[in-house]
């Protein structure tokens, strides 16, 4: 649900997570260090001793990539990153394919605040929460008006998008994020009355 990488600022180092990982969309925005399992690899494609550093952008669905031998690479439950081509060339050599890899979820590290885009219409508002740090990606979110002291809980919709189906259009908004590691920060009034749909906010604050 990011769209534009480069301009969400993920730029080439993403990959897309198979069901075993990518956790019904939990884990959009984590962060994993990769490197190619030299016990296992093909020694011709592997690149020892090098790693790269991807964020989850993205679902490896059921199926795809089928080899004749093994069933698809993402099925369940199968661990697989499918990796953006330049960050997979810094640990393998491409004509390789497929190739065994080492891995472990690392802390997010990120240039400024986190950030939020708005899209949707009137009744159903559609907020893309982007550029987390440190765990990256986002449990729950709650939303508040300008003209209310309650917040609302919003829904995951799709990945790192989340959804309310309140009538928020035009009015001063303040979010409030859990990330996955349970830590929560509130955004107060960070998206300013007279808002429109394909508006993106950037905060001062991040994890």
């Amino acid at each position: 649900g990011y769209g534009n990488l480069y301009s969400a600022g993920y730029s080439t180092r993403t990959a897309a997570l198979s069901q075993a990982l990518f956790n019904d969309g939990a884990a959009c925005g984590q962060c994993y260090k990769i490197a190619c399992d030299r016990k296992l690899a093909d020694p011709m494609f592997c690149k020892p001793g090098i790693s790269v550093t991807i964020t989850a952008t993205n679902l490896c669905p059921p199926n795809y990539a089928l080899p004749s031998d093994n069933g698809g690479w993402c099925n369940p439950p199968r661990p697989h990153f499918d990796m953006a081509q330049p960050a997979w060339e810094k640990i393998g050599v491409y004509k390789g394919g497929i190739i065994p890899v080492m891995y472990q979820r690392v802390p997010c590290v990120r240039k400024g605040g986190v950030r939020f885009k708005i899209a949707g219409h009137d009744y159903f508002n559609l907020v893309n929460v982007f550029n987390v740090a440190a765990a990256g990606s986002i449990k729950s979110m709650d939303v508040k008006t300008s003209n209310s002291d309650a917040w609302a809980p919003m829904g995951r919709n799709w990945g790192a998008n989340w959804q309310s189906l309140a009538n928020l259009t035009g009015k001063m908004l303040s979010f409030r994020l859990t990330n996955t590691d349970g830590q929560t920060l509130v955004f107060n009034n960070i998206v300013p009355a007279g808002w429109t749909f394909g508006q993106t906010f950037a905060s001062k604050l991040q994890f």
